[in-house]
């Protein structure tokens, strides 16, 4: 069976899907859409031999489409997903997922009843070094976990419908989720919007769990530098996963600490332990062409991705606990 796909959405993202859903085995791009002119002559230039189209209710209805990829903003993903999913058709979506939670509950409700799929596009969860921390994590390599820190931050590109929290934040978001397998407790959020459009540019998310792990996000459109990397420190090991370096992006360090408690706490024996340091090979596959074939073969043989719904769902329901604690200057919410 050959699925046809179908793409809304050929701005900035949009040509990556496609590119890697044209390689795809099992599957052929059937249709892109998008109502920008410049974005269709792009597309029909690039791919003369698919159907281009600007109203995207013409893809949405055709019998033609099993699945439709939708790359589009945000605020549009339900209203777009519900449609698909109605007539039938499985469901690729750009992240997150959608506005609301109450919007990803309907669209789980909807494709479980029609017995249809949904990936969120998690692209993260796809690359060699997200894959390996959780091969790491899972054998308890790192020991307990104590903390689990990131950085994802640059200059730009401010988003005119969304703040930073939902920019960036949902790849953190759905990679802790998926690495971590203890769900998050309350979720707490400081930040600023230094140019009065409502949305803030800068923000510093912490998550809570039942257990010692805190986890700490800071998110940022301000910065002079790109930087992507992410802290991971246990009882046994810690991790260092620089998503910029070219050779060695996950370093794991025999470090840390012992700590005793002989007499009450003026006597506390504290011993650090610092050993070797070494960097596992990674598998360096793109990880959206990993990603698109991993959905092809989840519809084709009755599967259920990692990155589905209820994934999706779980991101949302940090980002909407994220407004909610930055609403209330930082109050810390329950999720």
């Amino acid at each position: 069976m050959m699925l046809k796909i179908g793409v809304i959405g050929y701005g900035y993202w949009g040509p990556n899907v496609v590119r890697n859903f044209c390689a795809c085995n099992g599957a052929v791009v059937s249709a892109i859409c998008d109502a920008d002119g410049i974005a269709l002559k792009r597309a029909i230039k690039e791919y003369p031999h698919i159907s281009v189209l600007s109203d995207c209710d013409k893809l949405l209805d055709s019998n033609e489409i099993d699945a439709v990829a939708i790359v589009t903003p945000v605020s549009t993903h339900f209203e777009l997903a519900r449609k698909a999913l109605n007539n039938g058709k499985h469901l690729f979506v750009e992240k997150p997922f959608t506005s609301s939670f109450r919007e990803a509950e309907e669209l789980i409700y909807l494709a479980e009843k029609k017995h249809l799929k949904i990936m969120v596009d998690h692209t993260f969860l796809f690359t060699g070094a997200v894959r390996k921390i959780k091969e790491l994590i899972d054998a308890n390599t790192l020991g307990n976990l104590y903390y689990y820190d990131s950085t994802r931050v640059n200059l730009g590109l401010f988003q005119h419908d969304i703040n930073v929290i939902w920019d960036l934040a949902p790849h953190d978001f759905s990679i802790i989720d998926y690495v971590i397998k203890e769900r998050p407790a309350a979720i707490a959020v400081n930040a600023a919007d230094h140019f009065g459009r409502g949305l803030a540019d800068v923000a510093y998310i912490t998550i809570y769990f039942e257990s010692n792990l805190i986890a700490h996000f800071n998110v940022n459109w301000l910065s002079p530098v790109k930087i992507r990397q992410t802290l991971i420190g246990g009882s046994e090991k810690m991790l260092v996963w620089d998503d910029f370096e070219m050779d060695e992006k996950i370093k794991i360090y025999d470090k840390g600490v012992d700590v005793s408690n002989r007499e009450g706490v003026y006597s506390l024996l504290t011993k650090y332990r610092s050993g070797d340091m070494w960097a596992p090979g990674l598998d360096r596959t793109e990880a959206l062409k990993v990603e698109t074939q991993y959905f092809i073969d989840n519809i084709l043989n009755d599967t259920t991705p990692i990155n589905d719904g209820h994934a999706g769902l779980r991101v949302v329901r940090m980002l909407e606990a994220s407004d909610e604690s930055l609403k209330n200057k930082g109050k810390l919410v329950k999720l």
